[in-house]
């Protein structure tokens, strides 16, 4: 991890507050982007039809902008959701970053805790604080009437080590003590119904 990128994401101000005479933004270590689906699909329309990339950015600044301003979860009603994924990698079962991967999914509550929750993981992510950042894809908030939840993705569901790792950490992060599990998509690709856990901490 960077330490110094985490420390410039927790002193760095919102990038709408910032001085006039702020120096050079604070880059970050690689490129992320914000995506939404906030629309019901119509009834025959493919699965991630309505899902949009909304921002692309590189510097603590504009992260700050674009949560604070966009990217709160308590901003998002029901049956939508948020993503931060890495630039270049589309929220997607079928992008090639995600195709043999799987999720850890956490329970939440927009008017509890998953606005917490949610930016404890995008600040982890963006400042690199996971010691299996390449294996991770990025990070999904979903609001449903039947219990909100937050998802994190990453590439490889066949390493068990990597993952539990990952999970661990995270678990760490956003400061959970029940257990969470991991599923992989090629289980749900199989049956939509399934949410069996492979793993779990």
């Amino acid at each position: 991890m960077s330490t110094e990128v985490a420390a410039e994401i927790m002193d760095a101000p919102p990038a709408n507050e910032a001085s006039e005479t702020t120096k050079q933004p604070h880059k970050l270590e690689r490129k992320w982007a914000f995506w939404f689906d906030t629309t019901k699909p119509k009834q025959g329309a493919a699965w991630g039809s309505t899902l949009k990339k909304a921002y692309t950015f590189d510097t603590v600044e504009e992260f700050w902008c674009l949560y604070d301003q966009i990217f709160k979860p308590s901003k998002l009603v029901g049956n939508a959701d948020f993503h931060l994924f890495k630039a270049g990698v589309e929220p997607k079962w079928e992008d090639p970053e995600c195709a043999h991967g799987g999720k850890w999914t956490v329970s939440a509550n927009r008017k509890t805790n998953l606005e917490g929750m949610w930016l404890e993981t995008l600040m982890a992510l963006i400042g690199e604080q996971f010691d299996e950042a390449d294996e991770i894809c990025g990070v999904v908030a979903s609001a449903r009437s039947r219990g909100d939840k937050l998802s994190l993705w990453t590439r490889n569901a066949a390493n068990e080590s990597v993952q539990m790792g990952i999970g661990r950490k995270w678990k760490d992060i956003i400061d959970v003590t029940d257990k969470i599990n991991y599923s992989f998509h090629d289980d749900a690709k199989k049956d939509n119904k399934s949410n069996r856990g492979r793993y779990s901490v």
